[in-house]
């Protein structure tokens, strides 16, 4: 059965919004006279201007946030988990919503199962909010009738997919902080603070100091060609932008980010880490290990890992083990296929490949906060030198002129 927002007069002349379920437009205002209500607009939450169908598309941004829709998949678990009624347990959730767009989300949602719609092809309407991998799990625990259980794992994967995304953000933003004020204040003195004051001796005829000259040179051509400087920055980074959607410079760009010393470890391993965990959560759910490996490759945002883990699909669907399959491909690390091969002996795959997402997690996080705590002093250090040749380079004419006066 369809839902419909409405918005109607009470008897005393007050606005009232809200979302009701009906056949059709006429059986959803005739509801609302039956309360004693006036309508003055029913709209249909899933249907456009025309009457057709146009799934979730006119709802602009995300509705659900990260942590969002991990809060939302803990309360759905913990509801079916309970007993209650798919049904049941998302009108609890619409009628709980305290953001509109969430009702009408979650309304829309408990029409479509009611209406008979399997949940999964339900959430499917919604590509934005639900991506291939949760869709993926879901249709699993509905197949095996754990549906609770299943949405209670795939809530601590979300918890723990956010808890690494916001550690790596925490580790580097603060040397990304200070790297940006260091440059204001440098591009400042150096514009600004450097001409002004060495501007009193160059009148004189006297040769000055070696640094004083060379800061006197950089900062002529900051304040003469900066802003050409910064437009080539700001062309390149938008010509970077446009040749990254090209599929084959993406791989190959992607191929010499996972070579860098520092960055390319880290992005190797948060890769490994999220492909292991999601693999392991769509395998322990029950979904076949091929669709569960196309699910994981997917959800890779290095599109270089992403085509050896399609290259590793193919040879799993030619037969081959899935460890001799990661094993063949450099860019994974090695403990990877160790635990698949463990797992595959011992007939417990999701277990074993779990431990390697928790483990591959916690080596990336250890490595970000050591790359944050060698940076922090690095930068500082950096800061403080070249603020002290800025200074030399004012202070050594003031110096020479004192030499002369004596």
């Amino acid at each position: 059965m369809p839902a419909y927002r409405f918005e109607a007069l009470t008897a005393s002349g007050k606005t009232s919004t809200g979302l009701l379920e009906a056949d059709n437009a006429r059986a959803a205002r005739a509801q609302l006279r039956a309360q004693s209500l006036v309508p003055l607009q029913v709209q249909p939450v899933a249907a456009g201007a025309d009457g057709g169908p146009t799934g979730l598309a006119r709802w602009r941004g995300r509705v659900f946030g990260s942590t969002a829709l991990t809060v939302w998949t803990r309360q759905l678990a913990g509801l079916v988990g309970s007993g209650l009624p798919l049904e049941r347990a998302l009108t609890a959730l619409a009628d709980e919503a305290e953001d509109p767009r969430q009702r009408e989300l979650v309304a829309h949602l408990r029409s479509e199962v009611n209406a008979g719609a399997a949940f999964a092809r339900a959430l499917a309407s919604a590509p934005r909010e639900f991506d291939d991998v949760y869709r993926a799990v879901v249709a699993a625990g509905e197949q095996s009738g754990a549906l609770g259980t299943v949405l209670e794992r795939l809530a601590d994967d979300l918890e723990e997919r956010q808890a690494l995304r916001a550690r790596l953000i925490g580790a580097t933003l603060y040397p990304a902080i200070v790297s940006l004020i260091a440059v204001v204040i440098v591009v400042f003195l150096v514009t600004y603070v450097v001409p002004q004051v060495a501007s009193v001796f160059t009148s004189s005829k006297r040769a000055l100091p070696a640094l004083t000259v060379a800061m006197l040179a950089i900062s002529d051509f900051t304040r003469n060609w900066g802003w050409l400087v910064l437009a080539l920055m700001v062309a390149g980074g938008i010509g970077l932008v446009f040749a990254l959607r090209n599929a084959a410079f993406r791989e190959r760009f992607d191929a010499a980010w996972l070579r860098l010393p520092l960055l390319g470890r880290l992005s190797r391993g948060y890769n490994a880490a999220r492909f292991a965990g999601t693999l392991a959560m769509l395998a322990g759910a029950g979904v076949p290990i091929l669709k569960a490996l196309q699910a994981a490759a997917e959800t890779l945002s290095n599109q270089a890992m992403r085509a050896d883990a399609m290259d590793a699909l193919v040879q799993v669907r030619e037969g081959a083990p899935l460890a001799l399959a990661l094993a063949a491909k450099k860019r994974f690390p090695g403990l990877l296929s160790m635990f698949a091969r463990l797992g595959e002996q011992t007939g417990e795959l999701p277990r074993m490949l779990g431990r390697a997402a928790a483990q591959l997690g916690a080596e990336v996080q250890r490595r970000a906060m050591a790359m944050a705590t060698i940076l922090e002093p690095l930068l500082i250090v950096g800061m403080g030198g070249i603020v002290m040749l800025i200074v030399l380079a004012v202070l050594l004419p003031i110096i020479q002129l004192n030499t002369w006066v004596k």
